[in-house]
């Protein structure tokens, strides 16, 4: 409905070329910007088709003034961060709006009190007190003294006033009654003397000697016969009906109830201690509970001088693990260097069971990947965090038969020796994967994203947070969190649903052939749907997330029997996330049942509970967070691990600096566990995806800690050492009902892959 308005994308350069910069030069309230005509002219000679006015080029040409408005639209009203005017009358309407009624009015009422006559000053004239009651008050507030004083009248000789005073030494015991000496003495309470002697006692039984004799009788055959005392009718209708039996009843009748009942609910005659009872092994000694070496990984041109960020097991095709790098740098280094380019590529690597010296499949990343996670509705989609704070997408389907294929021909796991065609044609470089849409940097993390999450594929998210049923099924949206104090909801939409301004299919950036065009929607102009800021209202705490835990998260630890069939290879299909269509929001069931709340681990150790449903501020005009985050300070290092059991969606882990702590949602005065500090700092951590009670603990000296609960809850059950560097991260994976596997990445690059013993893989009973 406003020919005249043309909505344009301003980058932070322009912005810093025309001194528009957002939330500086310009902001909510004050949204307008003059620029002049030849320097718009200046700037499309200058830069060309890469000039951000480039699309309204011959608006400005045809423009008749010399100065153009731009707005800063702060709400996208437009569909964009700026809007320029293109006609002079909507122009002078912006930046002189007519005045209302209400204005005219008042300016009225200005010019008729100016035309008022100025009386003469009059000086005031005395005026006689009128009383008004204030005097008595006075008096009642008054302090009064009521008790009467004693009098003391101290006399002296005349004489003596003012006669010279002489001070002398004088001996305190030649005096009588000037002191009084408490001497020690000695208490005769305590000094009583005990004379010791050997004495023997022994106990010796009294023998009597007795008999007896039962006397014998003779034996008679006897019969006995009774029946029970009867009332009579009229008897038992008198005592029906007598004061004393309801009397009687209504008295038992509550115990009664109470005893009935405990029965239904438990079983009194149930041995608690002997459930409580661990079964021992079978030799009668300790139990195994080591961890046993199956495989390990490293690459000397991709992981050479860089340490293991994090590490996803791929959730279908058995023995496929998948790790991404970064630079070894301390924190103070990767605050520098985030937005500085990488020395050496950096990539996602695919390493297969069956091939532990060749990576099967690389993907190529854009900056350093701090996380990444397999898509639960697709495992073939993957969602990454950079360095740099951007979220990054890549679709494998292409690859999917290749790693498939990496297992051996033999159905067993063991492994065989490679014949020399296998070493040839793994002596080739692994294929590369570029990404297919990478976020929009202004609307990124300032900071690394150190944690993402893809949300369940039952429900979707809205900008203020509601929850609303998801008729897809398809995981859609993503949550990362980065230690700019923000927390972003990331919303997938449909093919046929523009997340971004039209433009002209000759100004589009063309994707190489070998990229899918999965999410082409999305690349480059990814915004966040929700931005949450974690900091007190009112104060200007802010705190830094790097780990995020949500209470409705897509769990998909366990594989299918037999890990899906070692041999069985899945036909490819497409991805599901190019058959979704755009559904409308108008009809969707709104889910009440789920929760909002969310917890974070910040940089200082602190542990932060918030929620993510929004409301709009009255004074800020903006969308905010309702729930004030509650703050826990229970580590003294940054926050390395905060996830919630398998078992329990209420019972979270966090492990940070020399302690850990297991928490209880809805328990506000602490943790339920917390354990004393350690010698060494620990560094990883996951929960045991089989035995609620045991979780695992990696360390900065390169050893990992088994805790079972149900043993000990002050030390660890088993400290076993895995490198030589410190634990970067540790993840499991359940290939079969008998064999689990724990991944443990070091400092130095080097991935180990341990094999659980059958311990710590099957449950106790009522564990």
């Amino acid at each position: 409905g406003h020919p005249e308005i043309f909505p344009l994308v301003f980058t932070t350069k322009t912005q810093e070329i025309f001194n528009c910069r957002v939330d500086e030069d310009v902001t909510a309230e004050n949204c307008f910007k003059v620029i002049k005509k030849e320097d718009i002219i200046q700037d499309l000679k200058t830069r060309a088709a890469t000039s951000d006015f480039h699309p309204v080029k011959k608006v400005v040409l045809e423009y008749p003034g010399e100065e153009l408005l731009v707005v800063f639209d702060a709400e996208f009203q437009y569909g964009q961060n700026f809007y320029l005017v293109a006609s002079e009358e909507a122009k002078e309407n912006l930046l002189k709006p007519p005045e209302t009624a209400e204005e005219k009015e008042e300016e009225k009422e200005e010019s008729t009190e100016e035309t008022l006559e100025v009386h003469p000053y009059k000086p005031p004239v005395h005026q006689p007190w009128v009383s008004l009651g204030s005097e008595k008050e006075i008096e009642e507030e008054s302090v009064k003294e009521t008790i009467t004083k004693i009098k003391y009248m101290i006399s002296r000789v005349r004489r003596k006033f003012g006669a010279p005073i002489t001070f002398t030494d004088k001996n305190a015991s030649h005096a009588e009654d000037s002191y009084v000496e408490c001497t020690s003495y000695q208490d005769k309470t305590f000094s009583i003397k005990m004379l010791e002697n050997d004495v023997g006692v022994q106990m010796v039984p009294k023998v009597r000697e007795a008999s007896t004799q039962t006397k014998w009788t003779y034996p008679k055959n006897t019969a006995t016969q009774y029946f029970p005392r009867e009332l009579s009718n009229e008897e038992k209708e008198e005592t029906l009906l007598s004061e004393k039996l309801k009397d009687f009843l209504t008295s038992v009748r509550l115990r009664m109830e109470i005893a009935l009942q405990q029965n239904e609910i438990m079983n009194a005659f149930f041995d608690d201690w002997k459930a409580l009872a661990e079964d021992e092994s079978s030799s009668g000694g300790k139990p195994d509970v080591s961890l046993k070496a199956y495989q390990s990984f490293t690459d000397l041109h991709y992981l050479k001088d860089r340490t293991i960020s994090c590490v996803c097991w791929h959730p279908t095709i058995y023995g496929i693990i998948a790790v991404s790098a970064r630079e070894r740098l301390s924190y103070e280094e990767q605050v520098n260097l985030s937005d500085k380019s990488l020395l050496q590529p950096s990539v996602i690597l695919f390493w297969s069971f069956f091939d532990p010296i060749h990576p099967q499949l690389m993907l190529e990343c854009p900056k350093d990947i701090y996380c990444f996670q397999f898509s639960p509705s697709d495992p073939n989609t993957i969602a990454g965090g950079c360095i740099n704070g951007q979220v990054v997408l890549w679709d494998i389907s292409q690859h999917e038969e290749k790693l498939q294929n990496a297992k051996t021909v033999d159905d067993g796991i063991e492994m065989t020796a490679p014949s020399l065609l296998q070493v040839q044609q793994s002596s080739t470089d692994p294929p590369l994967v570029r990404c297919c849409a990478v976020s929009s940097i202004p609307y990124s993390h300032k900071k690394a994203v150190t944690d993402i999450h893809w949300l369940p594929d039952s429900s979707e998210v809205n900008r203020m947070g509601a929850t609303f049923e998801n008729r897809a099924e398809i995981c859609v949206q993503l949550v990362t969190c980065s230690p700019d104090c923000s927390v972003l909801f990331w919303d997938m939409p449909a093919t046929g649903k523009p997340s971004c301004e039209k433009v002209k299919e000759e100004e589009i950036f063309c994707m190489p052939l070998d990229v899918p065009d999965t999410f082409k929607h999305l690349d480059c102009c990814w915004k966040p749907l929700i931005k949450i800021n974690l900091r007190e209202s009112g104060t200007k705490t802010e705190y830094s997330p790097v780990r995020i835990s949500l209470r409705e998260l897509y769990y998909h630890y366990k594989a299918s029997e037999e890990e899906q069939s070692l041999n069985t290879e899945v036909p490819a299909k497409d991805s599901p996330y190019t058959e979704m269509s755009t559904s409308s929001s108008k009809n969707l069931k709104v889910l009440e049942s789920i929760s909002t709340d969310f917890l974070v681990g910040t940089e200082d150790g602190e542990i932060v509970y918030s929620n993510w449903k929004m409301e709009i501020d009255s004074n800020l005009a903006k969308p905010v967070s309702q729930k004030q985050p509650q703050k826990y300070t229970i580590h003294t290092e940054t926050i390395n691990t905060l996830q919630r059991s398998p078992f329990f969606k209420d019972i979270i882990l966090s492990i940070g600096g020399r302690n850990f702590a297991i928490w209880k949602e809805g328990v506000t005065n602490g943790p339920i566990l917390q354990s004393s500090c350690s010698a060494g700092r620990s560094t990883a951590g996951h929960w045991s995806l089989t035995r609620p009670g045991v979780f695992f603990i990696g360390r900065d000296d390169g050893n990992i800690d088994i805790w079972d609960l149900l043993r000990k809850t002050y030390e660890p059950t088993h400290s076993q050492n895995i490198s030589k560097s410190m634990i970067t991260f540790i993840s499991l994976w359940i290939a079969s009902s008998k064999q689990h596997f724990l991944a443990v990445s070091d400092y130095l690059g080097v991935l180990h892959v341990l094999e659980i013993c059958q311990t710590l893989s099957e449950p106790s009973r009522n564990e």
